[in-house]
């Protein structure tokens, strides 16, 4: 009887202990399967951080990206726009004054020719103008020496006459002289 009690008692705490492993195995692995589920967890946690702190970088850096380029071709399109604009007026301003100083110089020319074209007139008919008072003079000076030729002409030839007059007057006068003093002698 003793000896069937201490096979009960050895069979008890062998289940007893065997109960005990077994819990404690469960108790182990049920601590195993938390620290890898938190392992787990963890890692999974830290992937997750990790990927969505990678996106959003890359998320703000493509965003930085596109907007520094998309000001620099707005900027480089103003700079661009701005400088055409500037090299358009300024050409449509060297263009304007070309055709003003163009403008100045056909009318300058316009005039020059004009007062030249006045002048050449003017000078012509000044000359034209001397040349026939100098014809005038000339023709009107030549009739006046041909009328003095021909008054000095006709006085020469009345003193002429008149001397040759005056010569057979004497003549006569002298041989009547002559011939009464003669016959007076005689007589």
């Amino acid at each position: 009887m003793v000896a069937e009690v201490v096979e009960v008692v050895v069979v008890v705490v062998v289940v007893v202990e065997v109960v005990v492993v077994v819990v404690v195995v469960v108790e182990v692995v049920v601590v195993v399967v938390v620290v890898v589920v938190v392992v787990v967890v963890v890692v999974v946690v830290v992937v997750v951080v990790v990927v969505v702190v990678v996106v959003v970088v890359v998320v703000v850096v493509v965003v930085v990206v596109v907007v520094v380029v998309v000001e620099v071709v707005v900027v480089v399109v103003v700079v661009v726009v701005v400088v055409v604009v500037v090299v358009v007026v300024v050409v449509v301003e060297v263009v304007v004054v070309v055709v003003v100083v163009v403008v100045v110089v056909v009318v300058v020319v316009e005039v020059v020719v004009v007062v030249v074209v006045v002048v050449v007139v003017v000078v012509v008919v000044v000359v034209e103008v001397v040349v026939v008072v100098v014809v005038v003079v000339v023709v009107e000076v030549v009739v006046l020496v041909l009328v003095v030729v021909v008054v000095v002409e006709e006085v020469v030839v009345v003193v002429v006459v008149v001397v040759v007059v005056v010569v057979v007057v004497v003549e006569v006068v002298v041989g009547e002289v002559v011939v009464v003093v003669v016959v007076v002698v005689v007589f």
